[in-house]
């Protein structure tokens, strides 16, 4: 019995899915596009003051916005993919390409950006390379700082405003959600920031020090923090791709709105999916009362959807097999 009414929420004490919630699939669009056109007018900024200066950190910063580049480009892609409606051949849509996509631009992350920075700041710190001067450099950090801290600006208001709707915190929020895209934008986003401090401590340090040592650190640590949000996100949408299951507090949720329908003995089996952002897959195998006519069980199944879908609009699928006897599968 499929349903197919609507997009999915949140729950006040955890949330299922991200874009909904979160304010919109036109919301998710454009946090990605305004991250991308800020970080690729930096990207350009930041190689021309690392040739400049000569600085491992600042190249490195530029391979960082570079990457971020790419990174937004293929969340782009994921969240129009994402959004085509299904068809014969994908009978429940195309929301799990949206984690295919995203799952290429956390590898890109690592490999444009964690990569070079782990070369260049080993080379540097190894043989060193020829100093100029640092001011450009400072000037383009400042600036940069500005432009990523608008573009983080809203990611983090898109962020608390579903946190604060649904009464969890922002880190729970991201935690859970199943929107990478604006988890990828704010995680990245937060990361440049971080970036940014280590690169301009590592000029700082080394025009203070006239040692290239501490330009080629900042370099690989920008490296290091790249790796760990390029694993955190790859992580994340591996585990959608698979098939994750809707939170714990959603899960409990839908089995005793299962079992309180009228007719239903006990829920015996119950398997969740996240499809996509906003789309929830639900199939129960359900123990009817022995004396459940067949009209009592059609009007039982009538009402489980009722109650759900009105919980959770994001249940866009519902599947029921009556059943009797105890079941031996277990979530």
């Amino acid at each position: 019995m499929p349903s197919d009414t609507g997009r999915a929420d949140l729950t006040p004490e955890e949330p299922a899915t991200g874009e909904g919630a979160a304010g919109g699939g036109e919301e998710s669009l454009g946090t990605v596009i305004i991250a991308g056109l800020a970080n690729l007018a930096i990207a350009a900024a930041k190689a021309v003051a690392g040739l400049m200066s000569g600085s491992a950190a600042m190249l490195s910063e530029s391979a960082h916005s570079v990457a971020d580049t790419v990174t937004e480009v293929l969340l782009f892609t994921a969240l129009r993919r994402g959004a085509k409606p299904p068809d014969d051949r994908h009978p429940f849509g195309y929301g799990k390409e949206r984690y295919v996509w995203a799952l290429f631009a956390a590898i890109s992350l690592f490999a444009a950006g964690a990569g070079y920075s782990f070369l260049h700041g080993y080379d540097t710190i190894r043989y060193g390379e020829e100093v100029g001067s640092f001011l450009v450099a400072y000037v383009v950090l400042a600036i940069s700082f500005v432009i990523e801290c608008v573009s983080l600006t809203r990611a983090l208001r898109q962020v608390r405003s579903a946190a604060a709707r649904w009464s969890t915190t922002p880190r729970r929020f991201l935690r859970l959600t199943a929107d990478t895209a604006v988890k990828a934008v704010f995680l990245e986003d937060t990361a440049a920031l971080i970036g940014l401090t280590l690169a301009a401590a590592g000029l700082a340090l080394t025009e203070l020090t006239g040692s290239r040592f501490y330009d080629g650190a900042a370099s690989i640590a920008i490296g290091v923090l790249l790796l760990v949000v390029a694993g955190i996100l790859t992580h994340t949408n591996v585990s959608l791709l698979v098939g994750r299951a809707v939170p714990k507090a959603v899960y409990r949720r839908i089995h005793e709105d299962l079992s309180g329908v009228p007719t239903v003995d006990r829920v015996g089996t119950l398997l969740t999916m996240q499809l996509g952002p906003d789309e929830i897959l639900v199939a129960a195998r359900v123990d009817f009362a022995d004396d459940a006519t067949g009209a009592d069980i059609e009007a039982a199944a009538d009402e489980a959807e009722r109650r759900l879908t009105e919980r959770y609009p994001g249940i866009k699928y519902l599947f029921l097999d009556p059943t009797r006897g105890p079941s031996t599968r277990r979530r």
